[in-house]
Parts: C-alpha cells; structure tokens; sequence
C-alpha cells in the first residue's frame, strides 16, 4: 500500500505528519513503531527528564513503544484538541502483550495537505502546575482548544452512606 502521509514542519509544534493524498474517514494511516520496552525501563531512561515532550506510547499494561528507538514517521503526528485522526491499540488475538500494536486512522475525510492530528489523551491527577502546563502546552489552535495536552483525572465521588 503507498503511502499517503509525509513528515514536514508544522504551525502546531515541530515537526508534524501531513497527507500527501486524501484520506478517507475509517482509513488506517500508519501503525506506530518504536522498540518495545517494559514501563520500568522507559521509567528509569526517561523518568527524570521533564521536557514536556515524548515519543512514548503505552501499549497496555506491560508494554510501551519507544518512537525514539526505530521510531516511524507515526511519531511526529502532532496532539489536537479537534482531531481528525484517533489511536487505536489492538490486541494480539493469541493474548501476546508483546504483540499488541497501535494504529493511527483518520476519524473523517481528510484533504491532501492537511496536517494529521490525534488527542493524546495524557491523563495526570490532579491538579496541573503551572510547570506542567508550560511543559505540555497545546498550540493546535482549534476553537476548542484546552491549551494544554493534559487531562486531569479527578477522583471518584463517593456517596454518602445512609443512616
């Protein structure tokens, strides 16, 4: 299948990933690679940097791909808060974590030259400093932009017991 995506600067932030070609709602547009690596060992590499910027997905409960080890061009696909792609991990059907994979597809029809984007959906609890914020900055500009890549996970509200 030829390609239809290409890296190249981008008004979000960097580098990002644009169509060469239209791309249909429902199409797979490229699978994530990297190195597959346990949450410990991306923790001990990458655990005390705090540049607000990753190559990292988590796989599932095991595994995370490492984009910047044999990373493919998924990796500079920029976050937006008005995505027109989503990620999806699909797992081996054998039940192999290590198998498992993660495949970027386009959630509407999108032109030759539009840049792809998809919400990162980085989930933190709460609440987001003022570092955190300027770390992980959204420049997507979307009308409904949340300025931030970071959703904060607020904690389960407990009802109150009956007497």
């Amino acid at each position: 299948m030829p390609t239809k995506i290409e890296q190249r600067n981008s008004k979000i932030h960097g580098q990002g990933v644009f169509a060469t070609a239209p791309i249909r709602k429902g199409e797979t547009v490229v699978e994530y690679k990297g190195k597959l690596r346990t949450h410990d060992e991306v923790d001990e590499e990458y655990g005390d940097q705090d540049n607000g910027h990753t190559f990292l997905f988590i796989l599932n409960d095991t595994y995370v791909i490492d984009a910047n080890i044999r990373g493919n061009v998924a990796r500079w696909i920029n976050h937006g808060c008005a995505p027109n792609c989503q990620a999806f991990v699909i797992g081996d059907e054998s039940g192999d974590p290590r198998k498992d994979k993660v495949v970027i597809e386009a959630m509407r029809n999108i032109a030759k030259g539009e840049e792809l984007t998809y919400d990162y959906d980085i989930h933190i609890e709460g609440p987001i400093t003022a570092q955190e914020r300027k770390l992980w900055a959204c420049r997507c500009g979307a009308p409904n932009c949340t300025g931030s890549m970071l959703k904060v996970d607020k904690p389960a509200k407990r009802k109150a017991k009956a007497s």
